[in-house]
């Protein structure tokens, strides 16, 4: 055979040692003799550096490559005078005369190479020297799928046998017709037996299984091969160096032609940890001073500890292998097989009471766990527990009802807390003391000036709310000040009412008494609400003569849910009076904006609804020295005093910045952020900073030119006059201010036309929770998309500015904001136009 020469990059030829060497050459040289050639040549087109002979003889590898490519067979008679070979070297050195080649076709119709013969002079080819190697050519296609077949198959093999041996599993093959057993290197690892000294016969096996297992391992393998079928044993074996091994055996037999068994074949791995686990978990069973027994999936007993013996009253040996509906019959459809067929079936743990009769004669506590291995019960034995029942009820019953004052306590203080709203609070807690504890109730409150009100009321009878609100209106007038309730007031104490109806009327002047007959408490309580050193408020609690007296519990609680209220009510007075500072301030902060010929602008701040600190958001529209409108919206981040400081120093620089330079968008946010980082102003912040302009040229053709920049923020809104909407996009992303000082900004620009809208907005108009920001963006789109045309029929005359941003900030939020929101838009006017009435800015 000739070595390896060098070859075009996209043929190869086969050397004997890659697949079926022997077989490949033997059919090239079949195909020199019966084709009496001068040489035979196999290619495939799998290795692209190297072209290897099979054969002795000249190669014909470019011939070859021209059969692949042909992709059929290639018949010539004089090399030298077919055109699709005349340049191929062995035409011009005169090596082949003649040429016949046969494309090998695989399975999957790819071509893997061509079967090729030549001989020095022209000759004339004949069908069935052409048919014969095309058989040759099928032959070798044959040999090369074998031999990738042989390679798949040892793989396999391979990683089957790592498999194993990683496991841990040894396997055997037993002969039944010899008695020869034959076991893998991992066998005789698990039986501690070296190869060399293993017979292979059965009674070496038999010899070292515990002489304890040894009957029930004979048994299940006279089992197996008897019926033909599986076996399966788990046993100990004894090491020879005295050690105990515990052992799993599995396998299933082979029938010869007589339907006997013949061959057994198995594997068997070692499970002495998981019997070393067992034998803990039951020494852990057996030292449990509860009961505990398993039963399997036929009812019977296979495991009973000491305390489950000594309760169910039977020996060990009595109980293990018994079907627990015959040893125990009373237990037929009691709730005991209720439970226990109950969590069988569902797979679910029940835990339940029952009782059985005699002789065992107890009240068992039992839980019940369905597993794997089958029924664990644990149980015991509570009959003690049960002719103390009485007092167990008592006990309950004091139980519930100290459960019911904490729901009761948990229920007020979330609702308390759930809102900031005084008089929706109030009304809350009324609700929740009757009928619960009272029959009804008033709640009584001071105001900023000390004056008391009762802002709340509620009666357990519906028909006599009415009358309750209409005392409410009329008591505090009529009350004496030495009464009931300006005692508690005054000295911070509950203070009890007995035989109310009179005491109190006794109390009041004119119409009061008579509503308050019609009332007719039997006991009352004034409860007062403490909070910060100071009595906010009471609560008034009267009770009809049905109820009695509240217990000591009972007014322990009482007096904690008057503190609780009272600490939630100046809260909320201490929230409302934050807020209007903190909005207030926001006024401030936010200026009118600007009004430039033909341009109108709006601006609406929304603080959020749940908090009273002043927000980072903000807005500006302003004219820079040369008359161009800017406008301007930003986030800082925070909202707190801090933040509320950074966005006023952020916002007053960036104005003054616009409006000295003169510069675009982009130069205003770069020389901000230098600004920024040499006053020290330590935030971050996301901004747009966008001006208006026009040419002359712009001017004549109705067109104003837009230029922004964006530093990180949400980006604006275009309306064009035929109500299309767009986002204006940079040409990059930009990082926030006060991130990266010194980065330099980049300005993008939009020709608007008259009519055209821009709207800016703050991330409190479209985030929510649990949304993607991306939902949001979708959604404002679609709003203003829908809201636009309603606001330029508004007006007949143009589009409504005031009216689109308000109807936008309706359906976006429907209702407070979670969120500061702000917003800034630009309407452009057509001359002719007259300009739209200015609102002037407006936090909402």
């Amino acid at each position: 055979m000739s070595g390896p020469r060098t070859s075009r990059p996209d043929v190869a030829a086969v050397t004997p040692a890659a697949v079926a060497d022997a077989a490949l050459g033997r059919l090239t040289h079949l195909a020199v003799r019966l084709l009496d050639v001068a040489s035979a040549h196999l290619s495939l087109v799998h290795r692209p550096d190297h072209v290897v002979g099979i054969e002795s003889l000249a190669v014909a590898d470019d011939l070859c490559r021209a059969t692949v490519r042909a992709e059929e067979p290639l018949v010539v008679r004089d090399v030298r005078a077919d055109h699709r070979l005349a340049d191929v070297p062995q035409a011009l050195d005169g090596t082949a005369g003649a040429y016949v080649g046969v494309p090998l076709v695989g399975r999957d119709g790819h071509v893997l190479g061509a079967l090729c013969v030549t001989d020095p002079h022209p000759r004339d080819w004949s069908d069935a020297e052409v048919a014969l190697l095309r058989d040759l050519a099928a032959a070798a296609v044959t040999e090369l799928e074998l031999a990738a077949l042989s390679l798949d198959y040892e793989a396999d093999r391979v990683r089957w046998q790592l498999a194993v041996s990683a496991g841990g599993v040894g396997s055997f093959d037993w002969d039944l017709v010899t008695g020869h057993i034959d076991w893998d290197e991992q066998m005789h690892v698990l039986f501690g037996i070296p190869r060399e000294a293993f017979g292979g016969r059965i009674e070496e096996f038999s010899a070292v299984v515990h002489p304890d297992d040894l009957a029930g391992v004979e048994q299940a393998i006279e089992g197996a091969i008897s019926a033909c079928s599986y076996y399966d044993a788990e046993y100990r074996v004894l090491l020879p160096d005295g050690a105990v091994r515990w052992v799993q055996a599995r396998g299933q037999t082979l029938a010869g032609e007589d339907g006997r068994a013949v061959r057994m074949l198995g594997a068997a791995y070692d499970t002495t940890a998981k019997r070393d686990a067992e034998g803990r978990i039951a020494r852990v069973l057996e030292t449990m001073s509860a009961a505990f027994f398993l039963l399997d999936d036929a009812w019977r007993f296979t495991y009973v500890n000491a305390e489950a013996v000594r309760l169910l009253g039977r020996p060990r040996d009595e109980l293990v292998g018994g079907v627990i509906w015959e040893l125990y019959p009373a237990a037929v459809d009691s709730d005991f097989e209720v439970h226990y067929r109950g969590a069988a079936e569902t797979g679910e743990p029940r835990a339940f009471e029952a009782y059985y009769p005699p002789p065992l004669d107890a009240w068992y506590e039992v839980r019940a766990w369905p597993g794997q291995d089958g029924l664990s019960v644990y149980f015991l034995d509570i009959t003690a527990r049960r002719t103390s029942q009485e007092e167990a009820a008592r006990a309950q019953r004091r139980l519930r009802a100290a459960s019911a004052r904490l729901q009761l306590l948990s229920a007020v203080s979330d609702d308390l807390s759930s809102t900031l709203d005084t008089e929706d609070a109030v009304r809350r807690l009324a609700r929740h003391l009757v009928p619960g504890l009272g029959t009804w109730c008033l709640i009584t409150m001071a105001d900023e000036h000390r004056q008391l009100h009762d802002i709340a009321s509620w009666h357990a009878d519906p028909d006599l709310r009415a009358t309750v609100e209409h005392y409410a209106k009329l008591r505090l007038t009529a009350l004496s000040p030495r009464s009931y309730l300006f005692e508690a007031l005054r000295t911070g104490r509950l203070i009890e009412v007995p035989d109310a109806t009179r005491t109190i009327v006794e109390a009041l002047s004119g119409e009061a008494r008579d509503v308050l007959r019609d009332l007719a408490p039997d006991m009352a309580y004034a409860i007062p609400m403490r909070a910060r050193g100071r009595t906010v408020g009471a609560i008034t609690l009267f009770l009809d003569a049905e109820r009695g007296p509240l217990p000591e519990d009972d007014l322990a609680m009482l007096a904690q849910l008057a503190d609780r209220a009272g600490l939630a009510l100046d809260n909320a007075r201490l929230y409302e009076e934050q807020r209007h500072i903190s909005e207030t301030l926001q006024r401030a902060l936010l200026s009118a904006p600007v009004e430039p010929d033909h341009v109108h602008v709006v601006v609406r701040y929304l603080p959020a609804a749940e908090a009273a600190e002043v927000g980072g958001d903000w807005y500006d529209a302003f004219l820079q020295r040369d008359g161009a409108t800017v406008l301007a919206i930003g986030d800082v981040m925070g909202h707190d005093t801090q933040a509320a400081a950074a966005m006023s120093q952020v916002r007053t620089l960036l104005r003054g910045i616009a409006y000295t330079s003169g510069g675009t968008p982009a130069e205003v946010l770069e020389s901000l952020d230098d600004a920024m980082r040499g006053l020290n102003v330590d935030t971050m912040a996301s901004a747009v900073v966008a001006r208006l302009e026009q040419t002359p040229e712009e001017q004549d053709r109705g067109l104003r030119r837009l230029r922004w920049s964006n530093a990180g923020h949400l980006p604006p809104l275009l309306v064009r006059p035929d109500g299309t909407v767009e986002e204006l996009h940079g040409t990059e992303p930009e990082m926030l201010l006060g991130v990266v000082p010194g980065r330099r900004r980049a300005d993008a620009d939009v020709l608007l036309e008259n009519g055209s809208t821009v709207l800016m907005f703050t991330d409190g108009l479209v985030e929510r929770r649990g949304e993607h920001v991306r939902d949001g963006l979708d959604r404002l789109r679609e709003v203003v998309a829908a809201v636009a045309p309603r606001a330029a029929a508004a007006t007949g005359t143009g589009l409504d500015l005031e009216v689109l941003v308000d109807e936008v900030l309706d359906r976006m939020l429907g209702g407070p904001a979670d969120d500061d929101v702000a917003v800034v838009a630009v309407h452009l006017f057509p001359q002719h136009l007259p300009r739209p009435p200015h609102a002037g800015p407006e936090v909402l």
